[in-house]
């Protein structure tokens, strides 16, 4: 009896191996990226690159395990929820209400420690936002607020 659970487990591991969500891979800049229309400073840049963009961006630097069932949908998910919540790749378009409500929900995350996800942290130690890395976009998106206003 345990044998065949055990190859019906088998089977369906091999099985859904062949059913792949699409990655979030845009392959070209976006007119509506938040770098086209202000003005990132590099370290500034830097963080969101390391630290924010494989969620919430067009573009996402997948890792080995991105290519095994089921933690590719479990990946994507994450993504997706990320996209939706903000997208730096499509911040122009969006009105400036939000655009400002958008970076109040940043400093808000940051500030309790809330983004980037633990369990993308676990993965990903170089993702982890440091003090002075936290200061820095906290202030950055501060003034981004002021200058929308």
């Amino acid at each position: 009896m345990i044998r065949k659970i055990l190859l019906a487990l088998l089977i369906l591991l091999v099985a859904i191996q062949l059913f792949r969500p699409e990655k979030n891979l845009s392959g070209s800049n976006n007119p509506n990226a938040i770098d086209v229309h202000y003005t990132i400073p590099k370290e500034i840049g830097s963080v969101l690159r390391n630290s924010c963009y494989d969620c919430h961006s067009n573009n996402t630097s997948y890792p080995w395990y991105s290519n095994v069932q089921p933690f590719a949908w479990w990946l994507q998910n994450h993504v997706n929820e990320g996209k939706e919540e903000l997208n730096f790749d499509e911040f122009n378009g969006y009105d400036a209400k939000k655009k400002i409500h958008k970076l109040d929900e940043v400093v808000e995350m940051i500030k309790e420690d809330e983004m980037p996800l633990s369990s993308y942290t676990l993965i990903h130690r170089q993702a982890e936002l440091s003090p002075q890395d936290k200061d820095m976009l906290i202030a950055w998106a501060s003034k981004l607020q002021k200058n929308i206003r």
